[in-house]
């Protein structure tokens, strides 16, 4: 038997391991993590039965695969109702009642609700063309935007950086109000200053005219399968307990197959021969330097630190890996009574708090960058439901610098500081009590060395049995389902023979999305 080391157990490390052994009993598979929960950045985390997703993740694809494989780990079932929720928490939690274990393997469908939170006032994102739009904005405020995108339709501009890319599909007056701000903070850099490519990934084919076509799509009776934009969906499918729970159960499922996922296992070298061939690698467990030989190597670990781990690379290309940029991310969970926020959407929620899952926040006058509002996620991800609301406050920052370095009890006086200034509680003494996450690398970002990492791909390609997949395997700012893609194209070339990895490294040159109404 061969044998496979999978780096990472994020959803990409999970995906490739899991199907690599359903397809072939010729693999030996091993999933080294370095932490002890599975999902890397898509892991939850329980905290005094508050469960929390680092992020906040969508499970939307246009892959039918993806779609299969998800309903095959969790099979899925409606949005429950209020009465739904209060009915099983009381069955589950009694004596003899069904096994929670088996009842909580489900996929929930949600409604998505997210919206920019501007000038204490609520837009739709992305942003509609609703009445409650313009009254926001403003008459005068109306005719800029109008204007400007005007302008941005006569005279396109070359697209160089981030900033041209929003301004050819919003104009300058939205791109000002509603992406240059919240982008900055995000990265942690102007607009102007970022390669196009990261729009190109993650607004795909939004415009004003994509978000024109959609509203008339709309008033069309009878078409319910209709071609329809990534930021557009209105409804996705969420893990009962939290993102996290997919990758735990797929982490089950791949030792129940024989393969082995052990954690706190961080890996730090990889050893190649003199033919760009990989025959080891060395990883840390509780101080201990363990090197094991293998025949093919998997890695979701960060390009910077997989190339910095390998011997002989050349100057060029470990130049470009040791300059690429990452934005780190912080969150606060806390535990509230109440928000200050009024529901005024026709949306029926428990307690009627706002019913969005996640809010930008563009406030300039603070460094928050969004919060999640986690009864709104999953109502089985909050432990006291009809008496608390359990928010996370999230903050892209870089590791070391001032915020990162705060203490758990300095970062989270700041954060309630600032949504005391917006207004969603009165006092730091509504909060009940509070919980810090960190993230190292959960943002591969697009400027410095990144403009030459065709290079880098290059010679990544050329290491014969090394496939590099997901998020930060490839420094692409990969959705869950494109990650996934990533790792079965890896799997199907291992197991065919297959050695040309262009299609590995093609995912996400994006195709439109299919809305599916059930």
């Amino acid at each position: 038997m061969k044998k496979v080391y999978v780096i990472g157990a994020g959803p990409a490390g999970l995906t490739a391991a899991y199907e690599l052994l359903k397809q072939s009993k010729d693999y030996e598979v091993t999933v080294l993590e370095e932490s002890e929960a599975m999902g890397g950045i898509s892991k939850t985390v329980n905290y005094k039965g508050n469960r929390m997703d680092m992020g906040g993740h969508r499970f939307f694809s246009k892959v039918p695969e993806v779609n299969e494989w998800w309903d095959n780990m969790l099979p899925r079932q409606g949005a429950p109702t209020y009465d739904d929720i209060v009915l099983h928490r009381e069955m589950t939690l009694a004596p003899g009642g069904p096994d929670p274990e088996k009842e909580d393997r489900v996929m929930l469908r949600r409604n998505r609700v997210s919206r920019i939170f501007f000038k204490n006032k609520f837009f739709d994102y992305p942003i509609s063309l609703k009445p409650e739009t313009f009254i926001n904005m403003g008459f005068l405020t109306t005719l800029e935007v109008g204007f400007s995108y005007l302008a941005s339709l006569i005279h396109k501009r070359k697209e160089d950086s981030l900033e041209d890319f929003y301004i050819n599909r919003f104009g300058k007056k939205l791109y000002s109000m509603f992406f240059e701000h919240y982008t900055e903070n995000l990265w942690g850099r102007p607009p102007k200053e970022i390669a196009p490519d990261w729009g190109a990934q993650r607004v795909k084919g939004l415009s004003i005219i994509a978000i024109i076509k959609d509203v008339f799509a709309k008033l069309i009776p009878g078409k319910k399968d209709r071609e329809v934009e990534t930021s557009l969906i209105e409804e996705f499918s969420y893990p009962k307990l939290g993102p996290g729970q997919l990758w735990e159960v797929t982490a089950d499922e791949i030792r129940k197959m024989g393969g082995t996922v052990l954690t706190g296992c961080k890996a730090t070298k990889l050893h190649k021969n003199e033919n760009n061939h990989i025959t080891s690698l060395t990883y840390e467990n509780n101080g201990e330097e363990i090197t094991v030989e293998g025949d093919i190597f998997i890695s979701s670990m960060p390009v910077k630190d997989l190339v910095a781990g390998m011997n002989d690379v050349p100057e060029t290309e470990a130049k470009i890996a040791a300059g690429l940029p990452y934005r780190d991310y912080m969150t606060v969970g806390l535990l509230l009574p109440k928000l200050n926020l009024k529901n005024k959407t026709k949306i029926k929620t428990i307690n009627n708090i706002v019913p969005d899952c996640w809010v930008y926040v563009h406030d300039r006058s603070v460094k928050l960058g969004r919060f999640q509002i986690y009864n709104n996620w999953s109502p089985y991800m909050i432990k006291d439901l009809n008496h608390t609301v359990w928010i996370g406050l999230e903050y892209f920052v870089f590791e070391g610098d001032k915020y990162w370095s705060m203490s758990d009890e300095e970062f989270t006086k700041f954060a309630v500081d600032e949504i005391v200034k917006m207004g969603l509680i009165d006092s730091p003494d509504d909060v009940m009590d509070y919980h810090v996450e960190r993230v190292k690398k959960a943002y591969p970002a697009y400027f410095d060395t990144y403009k030459d990492m065709d290079t880098l791909i290059a010679y990544l390609k050329s290491i014969d049995n090394l496939y590099c997949v997901g998020r930060n395997g490839q420094h692409r700012y990969n959705n869950i389902d494109h990650s996934m893609v990533t790792s079965f194209i890896t799997v199907h070339n291992i197991v065919n023979g297959i050695e040309d990895k262009d299609a590995i490294w093609n995912v996400n040159t994006e195709k439109q999305y299919h809305e599916e109404k059930a």
